[in-house]
């Protein structure tokens, strides 16, 4: 049982009933899409957000070498018109803005839209589907180059979103979707990416699925290492005649040595989850015994759940730290840590600093090296607890 992972609490509601609700991925035994059930719906978790993406350093440089290399490769012309879905606060299609293209971007969250559209991105406040497809090809609008980054495991009616893509995707346009890869999760233990705001979690077999269903080809595919290991695959219409890229048979191959082409392939997995936990507890027993002080970094949703599953709350963390001041202020969902500005660490001085988006460990310990003045570690919880 778990909260909502990005609803975050202000003071006034700490002593109010909070919804907790079955945290349970399920795999369909015949197109093998792995899936939560839907408890509250994307309106209810995503008109007012509180992720912005453009606070990670990280993301930033890798939307901006997204932008650099898919204008080199596809030979983009000036005049193609860029369309992104979920674009945040613009963090990508400025880079495309930059360059001289036309941009689009569709985003539900209308507080996210307003940091967008203050960036000069023309944003469509609206969750997209079918219908919100036709209403923009009925205004002229077809996309050149698509980009859904990090939002197709969002949408709790994936059949409906991608036939919306086949709608405005431009005849010899291409889109690319990027979403973490199953295969990492489950050869990673990456429990903690399994949230209510993750409908679907997706290998590259069950997406091609789901894409050729719709008219649409996955014509090559790249494993990137963002979010512990991710896909980005390319996509075009169905009749479209380009080749077809080596990797596509690659990573179709690794999903079938690690036995994701089975349900019974996907068997182990809760076990490793229930070993993690024990480890990480063992630690942080140890470590609270010893007198340690230790501190959370990122108010990440991932991290959330993380400690409503292992149960950890002020009795082993004594807060947590956020470069958003859309978090600061605020309390975690479940455990009601509450939610301080970076430069608390250097005040408080603690033991540890346990990173809870620990797939931007890098970017964090680079920016937090300084606690390594009064002989401060780093830990890393997954695929099991490392002190660094």
């Amino acid at each position: 049982m778990s909260p909502l992972s990005n609803r975050y609490l202000e003071a006034g509601a700490l002593r109010e009933a909070e919804p907790f609700y079955p945290l349970h991925a399920w795999v369909c035994e015949e197109c093998l899409l792995v899936q939560l059930e839907a408890f509250e719906s994307p309106q209810s978790i995503f008109s007012d957000y509180a992720y912005f993406s453009s606070y990670s350093d990280s993301w930033l440089a890798h939307a901006q070498r997204y932008v650099e290399a898919t204008i080199a490769r596809f030979e983009l012309s000036p005049s193609a018109r860029i369309v992104e879905l979920a674009s945040n606060d613009g963090y990508l299609l400025q880079y495309f803005k930059a360059r001289g293209f036309a941009v689009l971007g569709v985003e539900p969250a209308a507080n996210v839209a307003r940091v967008a559209e203050k960036k000069g991105i023309p944003t469509r406040v609206e969750f997209f589907s079918s219908a919100c497809a036709e209403r923009l090809k009925a205004e002229g609008v077809r996309a050149d180059l698509l980009v859904a980054n990090n939002v197709l495991a969002h949408v709790p009616d994936v059949n409906d979103f991608v036939g919306g893509v086949r709608t405005i995707l431009a005849p010899a346009g291409i889109a690319t979707f990027e979403f973490p890869h199953l295969l990492r999760l489950i050869l990673g233990n990456q429990f903690d990416t399994i949230y209510h705001e993750h409908f679907s979690y997706f290998s590259l077999a069950a997406a091609q699925r789901v894409f050729a269903r719709h008219g649409l080809r996955v014509f090559d595919v790249e494993e990137i290492p963002t979010h512990g290991g991710s896909l980005r695959v390319y996509i075009a219409q169905a009749e479209d005649a380009r080749a077809q890229g080596e990797g596509v048979a690659r990573v179709l191959a690794a999903e079938r040595a690690a036995g994701l082409d089975s349900a019974v392939g996907y068997g182990g997995f809760e076990e490793r989850v229930r070993e993690t936990k024990r480890r990480l507890l063992e630690f942080l027993i140890s470590a609270r015994r010893e007198g340690k002080r230790i501190v959370g970094y990122g108010a990440a949703a991932k991290g959330n759940t993380l400690l409503n599953y292992c149960g950890i709350r002020h009795d082993f963390i004594d807060y947590v730290v956020d470069r958003s001041p859309h978090k600061q202020g605020r309390y975690l969902p479940g455990t009601h840590l509450p939610i301080h500005g970076p430069e608390r660490i250097r005040a408080t001085k603690p033991d540890y600093l346990l990173i809870l988006p620990w797939n931007i460990r890098e970017e964090v310990m680079a920016q937090n090296a300084f606690i390594r003045e009064w002989g401060g570690r780093f830990v890393v919880p997954m695929p099991s607890p490392q002190v660094l």
